[in-house]
């Protein structure tokens, strides 16, 4: 695929596109070396940049999908409580949501390239300590420092392609960095599982460390090649830490809210805690001469309605990507590696789908009707996961996983690239932080969210279930509805039946009361998606022209 970077729309047209100057002491005024050394001299440096950005970005995602994995050994390792190995993962998304707008806004000032090698030696050192310690406690804090270096490499990496691609050649970059990042994600637990299983859990956080000292080896390369100048100035420091602040609490509310209750004062208070940090970050950034985000790119509609096409996503697809096993082993009683190869059905066109849509793009298809299209494949597949059930098929399943994948794949090759065509260039930065920070803020919203309304479901259901069965013929007397529940939504169904009984009944009761649970929130899904596009449609409406 040919990726050599394009002039850059704003530069007057000429015959031949500028070649970079022969060595730095050449002005580029001067003359341009001989047509024979140009090319490959143009093709070299785009390539490089290229090749650092996907395989950091690979990173990212790889570690969010498959860390999940190593919990239970991790647990028998250290000793540690399920909270506590729960932060493993949660500490990562919690310093990763918090911290890429502030990225992105401090890749502007120092530099895309200062910013994208830092962000991977913080990566890389946080991934080599968590592979060395055999303390929790230091390892959630080791998982919090990768989460900086994450936010730092995604902001970054993305707006580093953003200045060294242009035209047709940014659009096929970006649908690289889609279709890489869905391939991370994707693999993500396959990868890491395989680690544990072979090499030990350390070994994830080795892999890491290695890919991302590669990256840090390709960073003078990468350098020579990034033509963006720093804008300077000083850092939005209450801005940031307002910002950060608002995030870390709402963040840490909900991933708590499914031991504290959606409706405890607990976490309520901190949610009302953090709309007023949020207040208070929009009061200073409207005051101060070079905010950290700029609320005038927020009234940019096209912009916003771009950067709102990774929500959908997050409720759409990421929330079957991480509850869809369950539901596959409960309820359709299939085995994990049975599921495993069902869930292919819901990744695959991830590794296909960004391509493709870059593609399409590039031969004319409005991007618009692409991205609108992908929002119309989540909700027509989401809603017809009502086809699920205990006895369906294989072939029925892949209706509606295919068409979510279809969905979040299309818009994954495009997303970025529109958003950041969007704004001028030297806001690249703070645009790639503003979109990343919704979309990992939404994928954790979206998961948490999904995950305290299906077990409160299930619990509704069981507890309805117990109650009609008040002689006792179906569910032994006594049995614990919380309880059962509690085990149905982790899918245990045999610590569920051990507890109450083994009655085929109960069972029976706990099944259903999974599936139906599964049914309700499918719907609330394809609903949460179609208001979604609905709302998009109508940010990405072409703008009028002015009536003379």
């Amino acid at each position: 695929m040919e990726l050599a970077a394009e002039p850059s729309p704003t530069q007057p047209p000429s015959p031949e596109p500028a070649p970079p100057p022969a060595s730095p002491a050449v002005s580029p005024a001067a003359s341009p070396p001989e047509p024979s050394t140009a090319p490959a001299a143009r093709e070299a440096g785009p390539t490089v940049v290229l090749v650092a950005v996907l395989l950091a970005v690979a990173v990212v995602p790889m570690s969010i999908s498959g860390t999940g994995v190593a919990l239970p050994r991790i647990g028998d390792d250290t000793g540690a409580s399920l909270p506590a190995l729960q932060w493993v993962v949660n500490a990562f998304n919690l310093a990763f949501a918090c911290l890429t707008l502030a990225w992105g806004s401090l890749a502007d000032i120092i530099g895309r390239v200062r910013a994208f090698a830092l962000g991977a030696a913080v990566f890389a050192a946080a991934s080599l300590a968590s592979a060395a310690t055999s303390d929790i406690v230091l390892l959630d804090i080791a998982r919090a420092v990768a989460g900086v270096g994450g936010a730092a490499i995604l902001s970054s990496g993305s707006a580093l392609l953003a200045g060294v691609f242009h035209g047709a050649a940014r659009t096929r970059a970006f649908a690289l960095f889609g279709t890489v990042a869905g391939i991370a994600l994707a693999l993500g637990p396959t990868v890491s599982g395989q680690l544990v299983q072979t090499l030990g859990w350390r070994w994830i956080f080795v892999l890491h460390a290695l890919a991302l000292l590669v990256v840090l080896a390709l960073t003078p390369a990468v350098a020579r090649r990034d033509t963006s100048v720093p804008r300077g100035g000083r850092v939005d420091l209450a801005g940031t830490a307002l910002f950060v602040a608002s995030l870390a609490v709402a963040m840490t509310a909900i991933v708590q809210a499914s031991r504290w209750g959606w409706g405890s004062a607990a976490t309520l208070g901190m949610l009302g805690v953090s709309l007023l940090l949020l207040a208070a970050f929009a009061a200073v950034e409207r005051r101060v001469t070079a905010p950290m985000l700029d609320l005038a790119v927020l009234r940019n509609r096209r912009f916003l309605g771009v950067c709102l096409v990774p929500v959908a996503g997050s409720f759409g697809f990421v929330t079957l990507l991480t509850y869809l096993p369950t539901y596959l082993t409960t309820v359709t009683e299939r085995d994990s590696a049975t599921a495993g190869w069902v869930m292919l059905l819901l990744t695959s066109p991830v590794l296909l789908c960004p391509v493709l849509a870059g593609r399409l793009v590039t031969a004319g298809v409005p991007s618009t009707a692409l991205l609108l299209g992908s929002l119309v494949c989540l909700v027509a597949g989401d809603a017809a996961l009502l086809l699920s059930g205990p006895e369906v098929t294989t072939a029925l399943l892949a209706v509606p996983l295919l068409l979510v994948g279809v969905g979040f794949g299309l818009a994954a090759g495009l997303v970025d690239a529109q958003a950041l065509e969007m704004v001028p260039t030297h806001q690249a930065g703070m645009a790639a932080g503003f979109l990343n920070t919704l979309r990992l803020g939404s994928e954790a919203v979206a998961v948490a969210v999904y995950a305290s309304l299906l077990a409160t479901l299930i619990r509704v259901r069981i507890t309805d279930g117990v109650a009609a069965d008040s002689a006792g013929a179906n569910v032994p007397t006594g049995a614990d509805p919380a309880a059962l529940a509690e085990h149905a939504a982790a899918g245990d169904v045999a610590g569920a039946t051990a507890d109450g009984g083994t009655t085929a009944e109960l069972t029976r009761l706990l099944v259903s009361g999974y599936d139906g649970a599964f049914h309700t929130m499918a719907w609330l899904l394809a609903a949460v998606c179609a208001a979604l596009t609905v709302l998009i449609a109508v940010l990405l409406r072409p703008e009028r022209p002015a009536r003379p």
